[in-house]
């Protein structure tokens, strides 16, 4: 058996070059809290985030070249701007759940804002504190592919030879800003949706009184979106396809089966309380009520057994990431003052042990606050430390093999939710107090986890770059600290803005906040004991039906129910143009290298219209928060000119990367997989 060759890093372990520089810092920073922003909006909106690697990889290299700075530079640059991207998958996980279970009976107070980002803060530094331990043997090990860091390495090793994606990026971000800009002044429809009845007749109800009963659906297109879009996109055809499933079956199967067998009653209940003509919109307007109060439900039961099933079916990638960690805790405290080269210096053990203390206390404080209770809430703090520290040592484990898109973090904090409520339960922690105790336990470790896996990926692209791993954690310190100051603010002004316009806020129909709302279901049901739980029984059979066929991933499904039918059309719609892409590069047979090439613009062109969008998104988020009138072009505007919209994005999101695909020659970059 021939020996594998030592690795070699692309800038040597003896070389001295400018990393840690404060030109880095900031432009870190400011991606931080950019990418985090707009990953925030997306989750809150579509139930799931984009790895900010790439796009940070691409927009520091380039600002970063303006200063010729040097390739660490780059790489320290990404690895702070990337953090924010976990902090807000943190956030938009947890933190909207405290306003959906009635625990915050307003958003915004000074106070909620601090609590907010105390479990932030928290969370991420007992992630990073975490990972300090771990990472060594973790970035090291050769079986573990590490998909998305090596992509993201390469990306910084092509912008070394003058070749970038840069323009692609930055030209989708405007292009998106610029469709959302035109849809939020109605210059077109942003969807266009219509009840139709499939049958009609005159019948008596309980009440003697008279109803027109109609059974039907509601028809509706796909929202233009260029976030969503960017999002089908980046997932493909067949997991776009799944989510779109969900969609199918909550608006084409349960809803008209129930408004045919409900209908009656509801008529009746509307002509008590004054209804007098029963409209196109009432139909509308009762047929999202029943997917809210019914439906809704049911895809949460879904959600959770898919849940379940996912940690099942990793359960020994879990198992070996548990053991790892025990074993990797006993390497690093035996490691002793040997002489490491400066490609292998992590924190100093003993600030990390002293990190670690200080956060338990800091957590304790937290949960005794909002449990009241002081055994509950020195139980809590024991369950976080040891689940934040197994669970950042999976979230790291399963970022290598499958990398940090597919990481799921919010299996593992729901299992930890589970565990936390049936504790408060147990413990006498009842009402208002042991639902906030168990959303604050679930949301530090879904911080630590989101923050563990990212953090792993970056440190593995500085492992294959030749960068230095205490700079690179301590930097994530700084992205940690400045993220967690922040993050409330664009939920604050989503939430505030949705309602200024007619919407509920977080957990209404503009941002269903999924992740959160089941999250918040869950604690009240157990803690509260007022769980619907013959509609998530139901959802759980239901899903295990979907596992038993072999559904490739149940959750997706459940998300689609869950999602208004807009937004998972459009998710379609962009996986189906990823479809085309893929058709096309096989008609030309582009060769592995071509396929590549064309792949990355394509991801990157995607990721530029969801930042684009996101970023414009809170824009007007904001104007309706100050209350500022947006213009308005169309009263009623046409859904004809949306139609071109889907094209011109269908157009560039196909012809951009095709003709970018390069030559058959040309050497291929590793694919950016997602």
């Amino acid at each position: 058996m021939s020996e594998q060759k030592p690795f070699v890093p692309f800038v040597s372990p003896q070389t001295n070059m400018a990393e840690f520089t404060i030109r880095a810092l900031v432009i870190g920073l400011i991606m931080c809290v950019v990418l985090g922003a707009a990953n925030a909006y997306l989750g809150l909106k579509a139930g799931m985030t984009i790895a900010a690697t790439y796009p940070a990889a691409v927009i520091g290299m380039a600002v970063l070249r303006i200063f010729k700075g040097s390739i660490l530079e780059e790489n320290f640059a990404r690895t702070v701007g990337s953090i924010g991207e976990s902090i807000a998958a943190g956030a938009i996980f947890t933190i909207p759940a405290f306003m959906i279970a009635g625990v915050w009976t307003e958003f915004f107070t000074w106070q909620h804002y601090f609590e907010a980002t105390a479990i932030m803060f928290v969370g991420g530094v007992v992630g990073i504190m975490f990972v300090s331990i771990l990472r060594r043997v973790m970035v090291e090990d050769r079986e573990l592919p590490f998909p998305e860091s090596v992509a993201a390495s390469e990306i910084h090793k092509a912008g070394r030879s003058g070749k970038s994606g840069a323009k692609f990026l930055f030209w989708a971000m405007g292009l998106g800003a610029l469709i959302q800009i035109l849809k939020q002044v109605q210059f077109f429809a942003a969807a266009w949706e219509k009840f139709v009845p499939f049958a009609q007749k005159k019948i008596t109800v309980a009440t003697g009184a008279s109803v027109e009963a109609s059974g039907g659906a509601l028809l509706s297109t796909p929202g233009v979106s260029p976030a969503y879009m960017g999002v089908g996109y980046i997932i493909g055809p067949t997991l776009a396809a799944l989510n779109f499933t969900g969609g199918l079956l909550a608006w084409g199967l349960f809803v008209p089966l129930l408004l045919y067998f409900m209908g009656p009653e509801l008529l009746a209940s509307l002509q008590a309380n004054g209804v007098t003509e029963v409209t196109n919109e009432t139909w509308i307007g009762l047929a999202n009520n029943v997917w809210r109060s019914i439906v809704r439900p049911i895809a949460i039961g879904g959600m959770l057994m898919s849940a379940g099933y996912t940690l099942y079916k990793m359960r020994k990638s879990l198992g070996a990431g548990l053991s790892r960690a025990i074993g990797d805790v006993r390497k690093a405290a035996a490691g002793g003052s040997e002489t490491v080269d400066r490609t292998e210096k992590d924190m100093n053990f003993k600030w990390v042990f002293i990190g670690i203390v200080l956060s338990a206390i800091a957590t304790f404080i937290i949960y005794n606050y909002f449990s009241g209770d002081f055994s509950a809430a020195l139980v809590a703090t024991l369950v976080m430390i040891v689940a934040g520290f197994f669970f950042a040592a999976v979230s790291g484990y399963l970022v290598g093999l499958i990398g940090s898109s597919n990481n799921p973090v919010s299996g593992l904090t729901i299992s930890t939710l589970i565990i936390a409520a049936l504790l408060m339960v147990a413990l006498g922690v009842k009402g208002t107090a042991g639902i906030a105790a168990v959303l604050g336990v679930a949301a530090v470790i879904c911080v630590a986890a989101a923050v563990a896996g990212e953090m792993l990926q970056d440190l593995k692209v500085g492992h294959l770059l030749g960068g230095t791993p205490w700079k690179m954690q301590v930097g994530d310190l700084f992205g940690v600290l400045l993220a967690s100051a922040v993050m409330f603010f664009p939920l604050l002004i989503l939430h505030q803005g949705d309602i200024n316009t007619g919407g509920t806020g977080l957990g209404g129909r503009a941002y269903p906040a999924p992740q959160a709302s089941l999250m918040a279901i869950l604690a009240t049901g157990i803690v509260g004991g007022d769980m619907a739980w013959p509609l998530i029984i139901v959802g759980m059979v239901m899903a295990i039906g979907f596992i038993l066929v072999k559904v490739k991933s149940p959750m997706l499904v459940c998300v689609g129910m869950y999602l208004p039918l807009e937004t998972s059309f459009a998710i379609f719609v962009g996986g189906l143009i990823k479809g085309i892409l893929d058709k096309v590069s096989a008609r030309r047979k582009f060769n592995e290298a071509q396929k590549a090439r064309s792949e990355n613009n394509g991801v990157l062109l995607a990721s530029g219209l969801i930042a684009g969008e996101a970023l414009i998104g809170l824009l007007f988020a904001f104007f309706a928060v100050v209350e500022w009138e947006t213009p308005v072009i169309f009263e009623d505007p046409s859904f004809l000119v949306s139609l071109l919209v889907f094209v011109v994005i269908g157009y560039i999101l196909v012809k951009v990367p095709v003709a970018n695909a390069g030559k058959p020659d040309e050497p291929a970059p590793p694919s950016a997989v997602f």
